[in-house]
């Protein structure tokens, strides 16, 4: 990676996305010459741990963004819009993990295996997508590509680790209180989590689609470059504790064969094909739990659609759901040779 050395701060350092970028910039190299971790004003004080140096963490203000080339925002919305203007008007690029720019029609919508060239068009701020959306179209893309797709249904199996820290925490209290006979407590979600499953992400629109939803219907459209595409999504919180899977089901323009799906899904540099069924090999949260790609398996022919699809994918959603696609996105800004600046 041919690149100068970048200046990079990170907003939400202190948090689990926060933590997965600097750990990911450490383990994959990342052209640094300053790491700036910064935070709410609570966080002041504290610091993180970076290739075995402890660095300050710094309060997120406008100012603090003077002097950086990019800015890894992982801190909500409301920051977000905030703070991304500021930056951005610092000559800072951001790359926002939140929903707060996403279907701006004049902020690029990223993943860097799918739709890179959008990354020429960027005016300073750079989203990515939903964890879901994020490991749902590394198995979907590919096959759109050979396929041309129609329409979608998804169903989620979201793990915990999504909602943020507080929900890990509560997942392993209430298995902790099962074991001892305890009550078991509840504060992050309306209902136990453990040996359940939520079909409630986000809050409920009046069309009674979830935010999560409809971010999956809204972002695919953008991402793929389909404003027509017929999207239907159910988002499930499930009790493990690290990694997205989705089961999908998609009808295509053209007809399909197992065989040359398989084929698509091998040759994309986003996914890992795992699919013999008969020795039990298909993908799994845990096993692709700090996997740079997705794994798709399950791969059938559709009963209910023409032309359909039937298949299943994991992936964890701090890493392409998240940090690894914000650092990618940049990987990829310095691969096809783009200014890495506002």
């Amino acid at each position: 990676m041919s690149q100068r050395a970048l200046r990079v701060g990170i907003v939400g350092a202190t948090g689990a996305v926060g933590q997965e970028l600097i750990a990911l910039l450490a383990a994959r190299a990342f052209p640094l010459a300053e790491l700036r971790p910064l935070a709410s004003a609570r966080s002041v004080g504290k610091s993180v741990d970076f290739a075995g140096k402890k660095i300050a963490v710094r309060e997120a203000t406008p100012d603090a963004f003077a002097g950086l080339d990019v800015a890894f925002f992982a801190a909500g919305g409301p920051v977000t819009k905030a703070l991304a203007p500021e930056a951005v008007k610092r000559g800072c690029l951001v790359v926002d993990k939140s929903s707060a720019f996403r279907m701006d029609p004049d902020v690029p919508l990223v993943v860097p295996e799918i739709n890179a060239e959008a990354l020429r068009s960027h005016r300073g701020i750079i989203a990515s997508p939903n964890c879901s959306t994020a490991v749902a179209l590394m198995a979907l893309y590919p096959l759109h590509r050979a396929f041309g797709l129609r329409r979608v249904v998804f169903a989620t199996y979201q793990s915990v680790s999504g909602t943020g820290a507080g929900a890990i925490v509560e997942l392993e209290q209430q298995v902790q209180a099962y074991a001892a006979g305890r009550p078991l407590p509840r504060e992050v979600y309306p209902h136990q989590i453990f040996q359940n499953v939520i079909p409630h992400i986000d809050s409920f629109g009046s069309d009674g689609y979830t935010g999560e939803e409809s971010k999956m219907r809204a972002e695919s459209r953008k991402i793929l470059g389909l404003p027509g595409l017929k999207v239907s999504a159910t988002c499930v919180r499930v009790p493990v504790v690290r990694a997205h899977s989705v089961a999908i089901n998609a009808e295509f323009a053209r007809p399909v064969s197992v065989e040359a799906a398989r084929a698509a899904i091998a040759a994309f540099p986003g996914a890992e094909l795992v699919d013999e069924p008969a020795k039990n090999a298909y993908p799994t949260p845990l096993a692709h739990s700090r996997q740079a790609k997705c794994g798709v398996g399950r791969l059938r022919l559709d009963t209910a659609f023409d032309h359909g699809l039937a298949l299943w994918v994991s992936g964890d959603n701090l890493w392409k759901g998240a940090a690894l696609n914000a650092i990618q996105t940049v990987e990829k800004m310095i691969e096809l040779g783009l200014p890495v600046k506002a």
